[in-house]
Parts: C-alpha cells; structure tokens; sequence
C-alpha cells in the first residue's frame, strides 16, 4: 500500500524545466507519480496546467517528497490557510516549521494570500496577522511569540522561470566555461549596471583581495569614483592590501607593477593596518590625508558605504571591520535591499555568505578565475548565479571600458 496527494503545477512549466524537475525530485526521492491532467499551452506564451498524484510507500517519505516539490512551485489543488504556531522561546522553532526559498512566495491567512517580505533561503516564515504580513526571519531573530508557519499547506513559491524571450544572459546559463568570449560577457553586464542603475535599483560589489592583488583596484576605484558602485561588502583582506597598495605600491609585499617581491614587503600589510589605527578609521585616514587613493579611499570620497565582514584569518583587524558576524550578516541584510545586480569577484565565501541573502530576482553575476567558484555557489543555493571565468586584473579594466563607452547615455 503506497500514500499518496494530488499536487498541480500552472505556468510556464514545459519550456522552464519545471514540470521535469518536480518528477525528476519524485523519482531521485524514491517515489513515483500519475499524471492525472496535463493541459499544454498552445502558443509560447501560454501557460500550461498539470495536475500529478505523487505517491510514496510511507507517509513520511511522502512528506518529504512533497515539501521539495514545492519548493519548485507545486501547490495542493485545494489550498487551505497556513497552519500557524508561535515560538516557545527565542530562537526556538516549532516542529514542523516551514524552511523558505530564495524565490517569491506567498503565504495564506484568513483566506488571503500574503506576499512574503525580504525573501532569504533557509530562515523561518514568520506572520503578523494584524499587521496582514509575512516575512522570512533569520533564526537569530526569532522571537518568543513569534508566528511561525508549520508545515506546507498554505504557502506558494513561485519557481522561476526562464524569460519568454532571450534575455541579455541567457545564452550564459547553464554550463560554466572558460571558453567563452570574456570581452562579450563584460560587455553585456556593463549594459546591465546601466540598465540597473537607469531603473532606481543599485549595484553591489562583493569582492576579495584578488581584485588587488591582480591589479584591478585602480579600475575598480575609478568605476565607484564615476558611480557604477552603491555598496561595497568585503573582509579586512581587501581593503587592507587596497591601502598597501597606496602606501606602499605593494600588495601581500609584492609590487604591484613589477610582479617582484619587495624586500621587507611581508610587513606592509600590518603597517597599513597600524596607520588606519592610528587615524582611528579608514574615512579619518582618508580625511587627514593618510590614504590618497585607491578602492576605499574613492568610497570615503563619493559616500558609497561599504561593510567589511571579520574572519578567523585576519590581521588586525582594520577598525572599520565588523568582528561579530551576526552583526555583520544583518549588516549586509540591510544594504542588499535594494539590490538589482550584485557582483561576486574573486571571494568564494563572502560570495556564498552573501548569496544565502538574496532573493532569486537579484542579477548575481560571480567573476572568478576558478570555474569551480561558481559551482559551488550555486550548489549553495544561489541557483541564479552567471559564472564568468576571468582574472580579476583583467575583468575591472575591462568593465571600466566597457561602461565608458556607454557614459553618453548613461546618467548616473
């Protein structure tokens, strides 16, 4: 005797993969399914219906199937209102407790569909009924009381779906590869940062100290200076070797220019650190004329704000670090709300942190040496990741050139 539900899925579920991946789920989960009615849209841009029977041999393996396919976008045909139970304690979940998606979704209440607020993997679905709203809460912000959705029934996600025509990227989705043509790709996401930025929304940097150590720091200076950048999310590492950097012409002890280690080298770092100390923070050096230029110093100069995230492995830190990581975290949380494109350069782990953030919509663009980097972010969850396969050294300059030949029809 197997267990089994109805489930439907509607949309755009054919030529998005979707239908293919809820029974692909089925199958990889060790159940199996019946498609019950399969309506197909005639013309590409019209929808198409599906209502499966999704059967297990247990009513636990069941659970679990059905709570992975709807996180794809199924739903059960007869919706009923989300089962709502309050926290015990702080940082307390109930049993049962619903995990959110990245990906739109909305929960019912009293009959009504709530759209889920600052939408985030992995964190809980808390409800105000009063105030008629949802939200996804990071565990460390769950509140004893808090009401906390358990269970499936009474949430929908809406999986993304591939655009109706080709979009500016789409080509670049699916395979990472180093054999694409770098200086197409870098053109069209300086089209986009246009785009971005002419529709109101920002454009995050999250970078690594590569981007200095290649010798990208010069261009990017100069694209924050001209305003392509609104937030900057980093560790100590790269601001730290951007101010070697302008101290000392050196970056890890080695000479930028030249690529030769430097004699006594090893230690700029730790002098850089020791100067910002002793001007109090990065924007007091700046203003007394310590730092001159440079990544951080062109953010002090155009007001664009930047979060450095503390790790185990740092010197110093630099005083402007943030050492406690869950104020770090909430920290990033609040300069990626209004996000449009965030770019991931050379720094797999604030990439993966920062990715665990943002909602499936965000433009995430990772730029790494290592095609490897990518996959592992998008392993991680941030399934809309493009990959580009560059050198940091190459891939700044680039885009500044890219965007200045846009400049005449871009206002920033």
């Amino acid at each position: 005797m197997q267990m089994s539900r109805e489930i439907e899925l509607e949309g755009h579920i054919i030529d998005s993969g979707i239908m293919t991946k809820v029974m692909d789920q089925v199958m990889d989960m060790g159940g199996n399914f019946e498609i019950l009615v399969f309506d197909v849209g005639k013309q590409k841009t019209d929808p198409s219906y599906a209502r499966l029977r999704i059967a297990a041999p247990t009513e636990e393996q069941l659970d679990l199937i059905l709570s992975e396919v709807f996180r794809l976008g199924a739903h059960y045909p007869i919706v009923a209102d989300a089962a709502l139970v309050p926290a015990e304690g702080d940082r307390i979940v109930p049993k049962g407790f619903y995990s959110t998606t990245n990906h739109p979704t909305q929960v019912k209440v009293g009959g009504e569909w709530i759209p889920v607020e600052f939408l985030e993997m992995d964190c809980i679905l808390v409800v105000d009924k009063e105030q008629k709203r949802a939200c996804c809460t990071p565990l460390s912000k769950l509140k004893k009381g808090d009401l906390v959705v358990v269970g499936e029934d009474g949430v929908k996600v809406d999986y993304p779906e591939r655009p109706r025509e080709g979009g500016r990227f789409e080509f670049m989705h699916g395979t990472v590869s180093p054999e694409r043509p770098s200086e197409t790709l870098i053109e069209q996401i300086a089209r986009e940062i246009i785009d971005i930025k002419r529709g109101g929304k920002e454009v995050v940097l999250v970078g690594g100290p590569a981007i200095i150590h290649t010798g990208g720091g010069p261009a990017l200076a100069e694209i924050i200076r001209k305003g392509y950048i609104d937030v900057v999310l980093a560790g100590n590492a790269l601001a730290t070797h951007d101010i070697e950097s302008n101290l000392f012409g050196t970056s890890l002890g080695m000479d930028i220019r030249t690529a030769k280690n430097v004699t006594g080298g090893h230690k700029h770092h730790i002098y850089a650190i020791s100067e910002v100390m002793r001007a109090g923070s990065i924007r007091s050096a700046v203003e007394k004329g310590v730092i001159t230029g440079g990544v951080m110093y062109e953010c002090v100069c155009n007001k664009v704000p930047y979060v450095l995230a503390g790790s185990i492995r740092d010197d110093g830190p630099l005083p402007d670090v943030i050492t406690d990581v869950m104020v770090a975290q909430d920290t990033m949380r609040r300069h990626l709300r209004d996000a449009g494109m965030v770019l991931m350069v050379a720094t797999l782990l604030h990439s993966v942190a920062v990715g665990n953030c943002l909602p499936s919509q965000v433009r995430t663009i990772c730029v790494d040496i290592n095609p490897a980097s990518v996959t592992k972010l998008m392993d991680r969850g941030t399934t809309q990741a493009i990959g580009v396969v560059s050198d940091a050294g190459t891939f700044f300059p680039m885009l500044a050139k890219k965007l200045d030949e846009y400049a005449k029809t871009f206002s920033v």
